[in-house]
C-alpha cells in the first residue's frame, strides 16, 4: 500500500510566484548568489560547534565497527540479569519478621483447611459410614495439632532442646512397641501403626520431629568439631538416626525411611559436613533401597506398575495409578467443581489418603493444584527466612530440617500420583487423612513459629518501620554452613 502523502494542488499565490520566476529568470538568478552567501555565513558560524561533535562521533563509530557496542549491550544485559537475581534472593532471604511469621502461619492454616475440605469431599461417598465420620475424626486431630502448635509457639525457646531429647526417647520406645509387641498394627502392607484401645497412630511421625529437634541440638552443640568424622557420626548418625531407621524398616515402611534419610542428610549438609561423605552415603542408600525393593515382592510390583510392565497381573497393580491419571486429566484447568469428582466413587483406592491430590486436580483443576504447590512454596520461603536471619545454629538446623521433612514429603507424594515416582505410600502433609501425621506436622510448624515470633519481637514492627537492608541484616550474622 502506498503510504506517501497525496499531492495537494498549489494555491493561487504559489502559482503566481512560479509564473513570475519563469517570466523573469534574472530576478531569481540575482537572488541565488545572495542566498548562497547567507547560507555559507550561517554554515561558517555553526562549524566550530559541530566539529567537536564530529570528532566525538568518529571514535564512537570506530568502536561500533569493532564490536564495542555489542559488548556494551551484553554487559548491560548481564548486569541487569544479576540485579534481578539479587532482588529475587533478597526477597527469599530477607523480609520483615512480621511478614515472615504470617507467611508460615497463613500457609499452614490454608493447607489444613484445604485438607479438611478434601477429606470431606473424598469420604462423603463412603457407604460404610456417615458422610461426616472421617472428617470429624480428622478435625479432632487438627484441633489437637493446633493446640500443640500454639503451645510450642509460646514455649520458652531454651526449653526446645530438652523437648527434642524427650521426643527422641519417646519415639524410640513407641517404635519398639510397634516392631516387637502385639500392639503393632499392620495396614497397607507395613506394620507402622500403634493401637492402644480405640486410639491408634504412627510413632514414626513423632520420630521425624524428634530426630529434627534432637539432631539439631546435638549438631549445634558439636560446633567446629563436626569437621572430624567421629563427631558427626556419633551420636547423631549412630546410634541415633540409625536406630530409628532400623525400627521403621522393621515394620516395612519404606516411604517413611526415605523421609528420615532426607532429614538426616539435610541436617548434616546444613551443619557443614564434607561433601565426600554425602557421595558415599548416597551410594550406600541407593543400594539399600534397591535391595529392599528386590527382596519384597509387593514393592517390586509397584516398580513394574510405574514402568507400565505387568499391568495384566491378577492383582491389577496399575489400576490405582491409571485412575489417578484419569482424575487429573478430567479436571482440566478449572476442574469439574468442588465435590463433583467421579473417580472418588470407589475407583481410586486410598483416595482420601495417599491419592488425595488427584481429587484436588479433578475438582479444582490445574488451578487448584498450582494453588497447593504455591502454598507449600510460601511455607518453605517463610521457614527459610527464619533460618537465614538468625545467629543461632540450633534454630537454623531445626528450620531447615522441617523444610526438608514437609516439602520433601510433599514432593514424593505429588511425584508419586503424577507418575514421576513409583507408589511408596507417603501421605501429603496437612492434606491427606491421618490424625497423627497432621498433629505432629502442626506441632513442628509451631516450633518454627516460636523462632519466627522471637525474631518478630526483636526486629522491626509492622507500623512505621520497614525491613532492614541486606547489608544491615547480614552484618552481624554468621552465614549458613555448607
Amino acid at each position: 500500500m502506498d503510504k506517501r502523502r497525496p499531492r495537494v494542488p498549489a494555491s493561487p499565490e504559489q502559482r503566481r510566484s512560479q509564473l513570475r520566476a519563469v517570466e523573469d529568470p534574472t530576478d531569481s538568478a540575482q537572488e541565488r548568489p545572495a542566498q548562497r552567501r547567507a547560507s555559507q555565513d550561517r554554515a561558517s558560524q555553526d562549524r566550530p560547534a559541530r566539529e567537536p561533535e564530529a570528532r566525538e562521533a568518529q571514535p564512537r563509530e570506530a568502536e561500533d565497527s569493532d564490536g564495542a557496542a555489542g559488548r556494551r549491550w551484553k554487559a548491560e544485559r548481564t548486569s541487569s540479569r544479576q540485579n534481578r537475581v539479587q532482588r529475587f534472593w533478597s526477597f527469599l532471604e530477607i523480609g520483615n519478621p512480621y511478614t515472615t511469621f504470617w507467611l508460615v502461619l497463613g500457609s499452614t492454616l490454608a493447607l489444613s483447611v484445604i485438607g479438611l475440605t478434601f477429606v470431606l469431599s473424598s469420604t462423603s461417598v463412603d457407604p460404610t459410614g456417615g458422610a461426616f465420620t472421617t472428617v470429624s475424626r480428622q478435625a479432632t486431630w487438627a484441633a489437637i495439632g493446633l493446640a500443640g502448635m500454639f503451645v510450642m509457639m509460646i514455649l520458652p525457646t531454651r526449653w526446645l532442646r530438652a523437648v527434642g531429647w524427650f521426643l527422641m526417647l519417646l519415639s524410640a520406645v513407641l517404635l519398639a512397641l510397634v516392631a516387637f509387641t502385639p500392639l503393632g498394627y499392620t495396614g497397607g502392607g507395613s506394620t507402622n501403626w500403634l493401637r492402644i484401645g480405640p486410639v491408634q497412630g504412627q510413632p514414626s511421625e513423632v520420630a521425624k520431629l524428634g530426630l529434627v529437634m534432637w539432631g539439631a541440638a546435638v549438631l549445634a552443640k558439636k560446633g567446629r568439631l563436626l569437621s572430624q568424622f567421629v563427631h558427626w557420626v556419633t551420636p547423631f548418625v549412630a546410634p541415633g538416626a540409625l536406630s530409628v531407621l532400623v525400627l521403621v524398616l522393621a515394620g516395612g515402611d519404606l516411604g517413611t525411611s526415605l523421609i528420615i534419610i532426607l532429614i538426616v542428610g539435610t541436617l548434616l549438609f546444613a551443619a557443614g559436613v564434607a561433601m565426600r561423605y554425602f557421595v558415599i552415603a548416597a551410594s550406600l542408600a541407593a543400594v539399600m533401597v534397591a535391595l529392599l525393593m528386590l527382596v519384597t515382592p509387593y514393592r517390586m510390583m509397584r516398580v513394574w506398575a510405574w514402568l507400565g510392565v505387568n499391568c495384566d497381573h491378577p492383582t491389577d497393580p496399575c489400576h490405582q495409578m491409571q485412575q489417578g491419571y484419569y482424575a487429573l486429566a478430567s479436571g482440566g484447568f478449572w476442574g469439574v467443581g468442588l465435590g463433583q469428582s467421579r473417580q472418588k466413587w470407589d475407583y481410586i483406592p486410598e483416595v482420601h489418603n495417599d491419592f488425595i491430590f488427584t481429587i484436588i486436580g479433578e475438582e479444582l483443576g490445574l488451578l487448584g493444584t498450582f494453588t497447593v504447590l504455591g502454598l507449600f512454596a510460601v511455607l518453605a520461603v517463610g521457614m527459610f527466612r527464619v533460618a537465614y536471619n538468625t545467629e543461632d545454629q540450633f534454630t537454623r538446623l531445626v528450620c531447615l530440617g522441617v523444610i526438608a521433612w514437609i516439602n520433601g514429603q510433599a514432593f514424593i507424594n505429588i511425584g508419586m500420583v503424577t507418575g514421576l515416582l513409583p507408589v511408596v505410600g507417603v501421605p501429603l502433609p496437612f492434606i491427606s487423612y491421618g490424625g497423627s501425621a497432621l498433629t505432629v506436622t502442626l506441632i513442628a510448624v509451631g516450633v518454627v513459629l516460636n523462632f519466627a515470633r522471637r525474631q518478630r519481637q526483636q526486629g522491626p514492627s509492622r507500623r512505621g518501620r520497614t525491613a532492614p537492608s541486606k547489608a544491615a541484616a547480614t552484618a552481624h550474622r554468621k552465614p549458613i554452613s555448607v
